[in-house]
Formats: structure tokens, C-alpha cells, sequence
């Protein structure tokens, strides 16, 4: 018998047992739905297989149902998911998104509902933790700061052939060459494609793209990217002291693009070189967070 509870299906059925037809019902029910099973490996450290819906349900196995007070390892599960899994709980799901190497995971119920599966490497090896914001915060009591750097060094960022006045990213340990990008005037590209990129403005020429109307076409073609942003050489309050174009017009311009396309950040750097340190930063990040690649 299968019983909601809480937002939760509970069943202790095996699926495909509970008459004709219920494995292949089950598995389109699947779909968005949030599932956990008992792992069939018996000689397996993690008892428990977990079923995301995202990248075509995503397998992985666990030590665990929840992350209570700790965070939970976990690993990929390399076979289909078992026709005859002993279901212990299907939860409806809110929202399962990848946001870089982290999947962000809210399911329908009061309480319990809110996790995230971090995609990182311990010990040298590839590794996913599954955690809440309290088992989080209990994996680093204290708040203690880390010392290693979280970003990567020694990669290579692509400028704009048309950008005249390039940034150089001095003793950052990257290096820069040439290419006609489709949008953005710095990326990091990952077999010929840009993964992020960053459009930079000074305040001139953010007010004369605003005005144009070319600012919404360079906006247009950011977010067509994985990651991009735009940087700009200034302080949000100065675009109300520029001459020639009201400010009150420029900022609502700039909030109307905003709200038109939130997955690309303005962000106003106060000055050249801390738009040229942000555009780093937000490079080296993209590059960090991407995805990893599929197994050929």
C-alpha cells in the first residue's frame, strides 16, 4: 500500500510486483519525483540508491535518506535503476536545478525539504556530498576560513578581438589570447565554445549602449551563454550625474534589461581595476563550477 505523508509517498512494495503493468507506471511516474530505494549491491558501504529528476534521472548511491546533522556521501550509481527496487520514498519535487557543480534540490513537503548535492574532490578523488544548510554548517564549525584557494590557476582567458583596450590580468598566473567570441568581450572556453563570459562597460558607454538600444541585443546574446555577466568601470550612482542623458531613465533601462534577463548579472566594480579583479574572479569560478564532462 502506498501512503502519503507529509508530502511523502511511503511504500515498502517492490515495484513491478503490485500487478500488470505497475514497473512501467512506476517509471514514468518517476519524473519529478524525488525517490529513494535500497541498493540491490549487498556488498555495497551505501545502503540506499537515490533517483534525482535532472539529466534524465540522475543515479547515485548514499549512506543515507537525509542529511540530518551531517552531510551524506555519496556516489554514482552505474547501472539502471533496478526494475524491482524496494521503494522506500517518492516526495514530489519543487525545483532540481544544477547550478555549476552544485544541484540545488527543494521537495514538496513542511519539512526536510531544502538540500543541495555538492560535486567536489577529497583526497585527490571526485566526490559528491549531499548536504543541508545545517549539516553544512556542522562540517565547519566555527566558521573557520579556508586556506587553500578555492579557485584555479594557470588557465587561459579569451579576449574579444574587437575589445580595444584589453585587460591583462597581471599576476594572476592566466593567459590571455585572441578570438572572435560571440558575445562578451572576456570568456573561458571549453572545446571551442565560450562556458562564461563577461561584457565590460565603462559608464559612457553603458549610457550610450542604453540609449541605442544596443545594450539589449549584447544582454540578448550573453544569456544564450552557460554563465555571463557585465562589469562595469563605475558606481551605480554615477550614472545620475552623467551629462546628456537623464540618470532616471538610465536606471530604469538598466532595471527593465535586468528583470528581462536575470541569469545575466550587472555588476558595478567602482573602478577599472576592480572590474578587471571581478571579471577574474568570475571567469576562474565559471571555469571551477562548470559541469563536469559525460564519460565518452
Amino acid at each position: 500500500m502506498i501512503r502519503r505523508r507529509n508530502g511523502t509517498i511511503n511504500t515498502r512494495e517492490r515495484c513491478g510486483t503490485s500487478g500488470p503493468g505497475w514497473g512501467s507506471v512506476w517509471r514514468r511516474s518517476m519524473d519529478g519525483v524525488f525517490t529513494i530505494a535500497r541498493n540491490p549491491q549487498e556488498d555495497s558501504k551505501l545502503p540506499y540508491l537515490l533517483r534525482l529528476p535532472i539529466e534524465g534521472g540522475l543515479l547515485l548511491k548514499a549512506r543515507d535518506t537525509w542529511p540530518r546533522s551531517s552531510r551524506i556521501y555519496c556516489h554514482p550509481y552505474e547501472e539502471e535503476w533496478p526494475p524491482d527496487a524496494e521503494v522506500v520514498e517518492v516526495t514530489p519535487v519543487v525545483s532540481c536545478r544544477r547550478r555549476g557543480a552544485v544541484i540545488d534540490l527543494v521537495l514538496d513537503r513542511p519539512r526536510l525539504n531544502r538540500s543541495q548535492f555538492v560535486f567536489t574532490e577529497s583526497r585527490g578523488r571526485p566526490a559528491i556530498f549531499w548536504q543541508t544548510r545545517k549539516a553544512a554548517r556542522a562540517a565547519n564549525p566555527g566558521a573557520r576560513i579556508p586556506r587553500a584557494r578555492a579557485l584555479p590557476e594557470g588557465f587561459a582567458i579569451a579576449v574579444d578581438t574587437r575589445e580595444r583596450y584589453p585587460y591583462r590580468f597581471a599576476g594572476r598566473g592566466v593567459t590571455t589570447e585572441r578570438l572572435a567570441l560571440p558575445a562578451g568581450d572576456y570568456a573561458v572556453v571549453a572545446e571551442g565554445d565560450p562556458i562564461a563570459a563577461v561584457e565590460r562597460k565603462t559608464l559612457e558607454n553603458l549610457a550610450a549602449s542604453l540609449s541605442d538600444g544596443t545594450m539589449a541585443f549584447q544582454m540578448q546574446r550573453l544569456a544564450e551563454l552557460p554563465s555571463a555577466a557585465v562589469v562595469v568601470e563605475g558606481r551605480y550612482p554615477q550614472l545620475f550625474g552623467l551629462e546628456h542623458v537623464p540618470g532616471a531613465w538610465l536606471a530604469d533601462m538598466l532595471a527593465r534589461l535586468q528583470l528581462r534577463y536575470p541569469e545575466v548579472p550587472i555588476v558595478f566594480a567602482d573602478s577599472r581595476r576592480f572590474a578587471e579583479e571581478w571579471t577574474y574572479r568570475f571567469l576562474a569560478a565559471a571555469l571551477a563550477e562548470a559541469p563536469p564532462e559525460p564519460d565518452a
